[in-house]
Formats: structure tokens, sequence, C-alpha cells
């Protein structure tokens, strides 16, 4: 009866969303015929001259496809167009400036409002309120295209500033001015006609599934090895993946490492599976042997019940919300299109080439038998983390962790070293002040992130984890990175001549710099490198994190793609799926080269359930990260990256041209490998 209850509701559910989707097609049909539209064209050709007519073209075709029935009739939107299109390039440049000033504002305060609204999910503040993810999912911006359409901002900004595609903006990127640029970037601002209802889902769903994540720990002092024995200090508090992740990083080398690694590995693939515990999640009440899957109370073997699909369940929500957008994007209609297409501004297959290469490359083999050979042992599948290239895994983290709870006991010591770790990177004191005075450290409740502001007057957010005796060198590590994402986000607003040029090309780009900031960490602590082949192991390392990152991208993008195909899955259908093209990505990558083949590990990254799609970025940025350090060689590091980061929110391959002079590419890459195997 159960069954057959939930069948009927499943296919309800089906039926209203497919039904939606027909009402959502329909909307955003256009209402007139094409002789209206080309009424609109000749009109304005006529009256401004046959050297706008391409700028009228695409202004008033753009502006047709979003007008509806509500908006007005035919011949309403032939006086609209009449009324509202500007001809004269100095009064479009007023427009431009009064709807950039107003868009700053708008957005400025409205990610203000989300951000705040989100606090008590995200920092540590204790308890969690029923009401605080309701208010957390709350934002304010979904309203804003039916707001702007509805009172036809929209569509000025549509009929003057029309939107370019991506390949129309890399055959134009090299002979636009940096006005023009901006002119373009307005036109990407109204790209869709989403409905505030179907954007909130978006909201939602994401929400959802960064609650889950953030308080996704597990108690590592609790887990027991076949010997019935516990490796970890009983207050180790992991949260999933990073902290996990990062637990077996910093266990290379040390006595009964590679039995902590064994141990915490196997918790892993219990929660790609699904096997694991509900019980054990964010508990320390029990025990539990991640090995076989045993949990006891009180040394006592119990009952208990597997988290099953929940994992799962959230991605497939995030997926159903963006299906409900998809038919809004004529052009775009899916997230991987609007995701690789718009956000990244690559498409999908020339990432996938990129990450095909690295992975696919005769370094990784080589890199891989150095690995062996240090560790003195077959490789593991959790060596994709391996960490013993970096010059600080010599260092006891019990070394680490003393020095970094010292100088860091509390939220505001971290504050107040920001302006010094900017100086220690070259910054001149007025500038490290500057740019620091505008960077709001706060104590995160998850392993920590990096949030800009959109408006000038507002500081960007530094969020990160320290406990109550202070940040340990984990925490320390994820600040830094964080930090550099703060950096980019203070220079790219506050230094680029037009706002609606303010931000990088894409996420892959702030990811580039906060790697940079990254792996200067102990620099920063004040630990001298004394490594003569510090530079070489620091290309292999940089390499071996990108052969990691790159597979857990396609797995990514796979996963997608998959639902795509299969759009009416269960949840239960796509953790199974999830796990076969975690399987297929290892062993066509790395079976051959780290040894036991089916090997799910690719699959236990938290971004593919927070923030879906976002883990190509890592990749992208790995590599963009590569050149411009290969740039940054001998030159002044706090001018270039000043310089760099005001370039602002140009096309990936413009910006790179204007930052290092060449386009991406991974050759760089491979001549550096080959360069440091050499002298080693």
């Amino acid at each position: 009866m159960i069954k057959s209850v939930s069948l009927i509701l499943m296919t309800a559910f089906l039926f209203c969303q497919c039904r939606q989707q027909d009402e959502n097609q329909n909307a955003t049909k256009t209402v007139f015929m094409d002789s209206t539209i080309k009424q609109a064209i000749d009109s304005l050709t006529a009256r401004f001259g046959n050297d706008q007519e391409d700028r009228i073209t695409r202004g008033v075709k753009l502006t047709a496809s979003f007008w509806q029935k509500s908006d007005g009739s035919e011949s309403d939107f032939i006086s609209f167009c009449r009324e509202n299109f500007v001809a004269d390039t100095i009064q479009l440049e007023k427009v431009f400036n009064r709807i950039s000033a107003n868009l700053e504002v708008i957005l400025g305060y409205f990610n203000t409002i989300s951000v705040d609204l989100q606090r008590p999910l995200q920092l540590d503040m204790g308890e969690i309120l029923p009401v605080d993810p309701i208010f957390g999912a709350y934002s304010p911006v979904t309203h804003l295209t039916d707001d702007f359409f509805g009172n036809k901002i929209a569509f000025i900004i549509t009929l003057n500033f029309p939107y370019f595609s991506l390949e129309q903006k890399n055959k134009l990127a090299a002979s636009w001015s940096r006005k023009e640029w901006a002119y373009a970037r307005l036109g990407d601002v109204f790209e869709s006609r989403v409905p505030a209802d179907v954007s909130q889902g978006v909201v939602d769903a994401l929400t959802a599934s960064d609650m889950y994540i953030a308080d996704y720990n597990i108690y590592a002092g609790r887990l027991l090895n076949n010997g019935d024995s516990s490796l970890f200090p009983r207050e180790m508090k992991l949260l999933s993946h990073w902290n996990i992740r990062d637990e077996i990083k910093s266990n290379y080398g040390k006595e009964g490492g590679l039995d902590k690694q064994l141990l915490l590995y196997e918790v892993m693939k219990r929660i790609i599976t699904q096997e694991i515990p509900l019980e054990v999640i964010n508990s320390e009440k029990y025990t539990w042997n991640p090995i076989t899957n045993k949990v006891y109370n009180n040394r006592e073997e119990m009952s208990f019940t597997p988290e099953s699909e929940k994992r799962y369940a959230m991605l497939l929500a995030y997926f159903h919300a963006q299906q409900k957008i998809d038919p809004y994007y004529p052009g775009l209609n899916t997230y991987i299109k609007r995701n690789f297409e718009s956000d990244l501004e690559i498409t999908l297959p020339e990432a996938e080439i990129l990450f095909d290469q690295l992975l696919s490359s005769p370094q990784v083999r080589k890199v891989a038998g150095i690995i062996q050979k240090r560790l003195g042992r077959d490789l593991q599948p959790f060596d994709i983390w391996y960490d013993g290239f970096k010059t600080r895994t010599t260092i006891p983290s019990e070394t680490l962790d003393m020095a970094t709870r010292k100088k860091y006991p509390d939220r505001q010591a971290v504050q107040n070293d920001l302006p010094e770790i900017l100086i220690k990177l070259g910054f001149e004191k007025s500038k490290a002040h500057d740019i620091a005075s505008k960077i709001q450290v706060d104590p995160a409740r998850g392993s920590g992130h990096a949030t800009g502001s959109e408006i000038h007057g507002q500081k960007s957010l530094l969020r990160t984890r320290i406990f109550s005796n202070g940040m340990d060198y984990k925490g320390y590590n994820i600040a830094v990175h964080e930090f550099g994402h703060n950096v980019e986000q203070t220079i790219s607003l506050h230094n680029v001549d037009y706002y609606m040029l303010h931000g990088v090309p894409n996420t892959a780009f702030t990811e580039a710099l906060a790697f940079i900031f990254q792996k200067r960490d102990l620099q920063l602590l004040g630990i001298p490198n004394r490594d003569p082949k510090y530079v070489f192991m620091n290309h292999l390392d940089n390499f071996w994190s990108l052969y990691e990152i790159a597979g857990v991208s396609l797995v990514d993008i796979g996963t997608w793609k998959w639902l795509y195909s299969h759009p009416d899955a269960r949840a239960s259908e796509l953790r199974d799926a999830v796990n076969t093209i975690a399987l297929e990505v290892w062993n066509k990558y790395y079976a051959p080269v780290l040894g036991p083949k089916d090997q799910p590990v690719l699959a236990i990254y938290s971004h593919m359930i927070n923030t879906p799609l976002y883990l190509p970025n890592y990749a992208y940025g790995n590599i963009i990260e590569f050149q411009i350090e290969e740039f940054l060689k001998g030159k002044d590091f706090a001018h270039e990256v000043e310089r760099i980061y005001s370039l602002g929110k140009l096309t990936p391959q413009q910006w790179m041209m204007e930052a290092v002079g060449s386009t991406i590419s991974v050759q760089p890459i491979f001549d550096a490998v080959d360069e440091a195997l050499r002298n080693i």
C-alpha cells in the first residue's frame, strides 16, 4: 500500500512538473508575428540610419523574445522600441552609467541581505533554530527579473545593450574597448526571464543541501579498526569530505599513518555508497567500524539505519529545480550549458579536452612512479591526495598546529594579521591595510568560505573554522586559501574602472589566486623553506593535485549528463549511477596508475551536492594558476596581482592574453613537470 501511494505521488509530481514546463515554454513565446519585429527594426533604422542597423536588429529581436502578452500589444511593443532606443553615443553612456550605479545599489544590498540571513547557518553561532533555514532560503534577488521586466527596465537594457553570445564575445574580444566590454556585461544581466518562484526553487534546494553538508561530521575518535582500536584522538571531528581528506593527507610519513588512512578511506566509501549508519553522522554517541560497517553501543553491537540515498536526494532536488529553469534559456537550455557557456564562458568540449589531456599524459605515470618509490609500497586509491611533495609534510602536524593555535587563538587575531600577511607578500603597507580593511573575518560553522561584496563600501567576508583552543593548521591552510579569494574580490571590485566589469571571468580565476596564496602558507607563518628542490617539488605537487581534481570534475560532469538523460530517475538510481560513473572514470584514468580497479573515491566530494558542477572550476583554476605563477616569476608579486585582477570580467581567453600574454593551455604544465623530473 505504501509503495502504491508513493508511486501515485511520484507520478503526480512528474505530471505537474511536465505541465509546469509546458506552461513555462508557452510563457516565453513571442506573442506577435515576425512582421512586427521587422516593422520595429525598419522604423528605427529609418530614423537613425543604417550605421545603427546591426545594434537595432539585435536589440529589437532580443527584446521581442522576452515580450509577453502581459507586457503589451504589438503596437505597444513598436512604440516602446521607438521611445526607448538610444542612438546618441553620449546619451547612451549616460543611460549606462545611471543603470550601472542603480544596479550596484540593488545587487549590493540584495547580496548583503542574503548573506546576513544565512549567518546562523554558516557561522558558529550556536543552535540552528527552526526559523533559520527558512530565512536562509529567502533570496530577494529572485524577484528582480519579474520586477524589472514588469517595469520595463529590463527591456530598456535588452533594447540598448543586447546580450552577446560566447561565440560573439570571443570573436570581438580583442577589438572591444573597456567601455564596450562594460556595455556587453550589462547585456549579460538579462539573458533570460525566469520567474521569481522558479528561481526561489533553486535557492531552496541549494540552502537545504548546504545545511546537509555543513553538519556532515564524522567523529574520528569513535572509529574502530578490526582490532577494536581507536586510532584518532577522542575529540577529533572531521567534516566530510574536506577534513577527512585533509586528515588522510596529514598522515603521510607518520608512524601508523597508513592504518589511519585506510580506515578513513573506508569511511569515504560508506558515505559514497550511502551504507554509512545514520546513527554515526554528526554524533559521538556510538562507536563504528567502517570496515565491517558495524555499530556498537558500549561495545555491544546494535542495529542501525543506513543513510541509504539522502545524499543523492539532495542532488536530485537541485536537478529538478534547474529543470524548471531550463525552458527560460532557449540557447542555454540545460544547467550544463549555463554552467559552462554562461558562467565559465568555455564550452563543455573545451573543458573535457583539457581534462583528458592532463589525465592521459605520460607525465602521470612518471610522477606516480616517484610517489611509489617515496612511499616504499604499492599505491592506494587515496594516494590521489599524496601530500609528500610539499615541504611542510616533513614538519610534524603537531608542530604546525601549535604554531597556528598560538598565532591565531581567536577570530580577532586572524583579523588583525590580514595586513601583515599582505605585507609579507610584497604589498606596500598602506595598500595592505587598505585591502585588509575591506575584509571581515567570521568563525565558520563549516570548513570555511569566502563571500565577496557586490557594492563599494561593504566588506568581503572571510569565514574560517576556529576551535576553542585556536586555529589548527588545517583551518589555517584553508583560511589562507579563502583570503586569496577575498583579495581578488576586493581588487576586482575597487580597482576596476566600470562596475559592470567588476569580478573575474569565472570562479576558476578567483580559485587561481586562492591557490597562489595557499601554497605560501608556510612562508606566511615564518617557517623558511630551505629545500633547494622546492620549485621542482612544487611543480610535481601542483600537477598531482590537478590529476586528482580533473578526474573528480569529469565525475561531476558525467553525473549531470546522466541526470539529463534520465530526468525521471529516483534518488536510489542516481546513487547507483554516480557510483558507476566514478568507477568508469577511475578505471580509465586512475586504475592503470594507482593499481586497484573499481574504486569509487572520486564521488566523495561534497561540492557535488552543495555546489553542483563547481568542481571543474578547481581544475580549470589550477591550469590558470600555473600559468599565472609562471608569469609572476621574477616580477613584483603585489604589483602584478593588482594589475592582473584589475582587468575585471573579460572572457577567459581575453583575460589571460591581457594578464600573461598567452591563451589557456596545459602545455606549460607538462614542460614544468618534465623539468622537475630531470632535476629531483
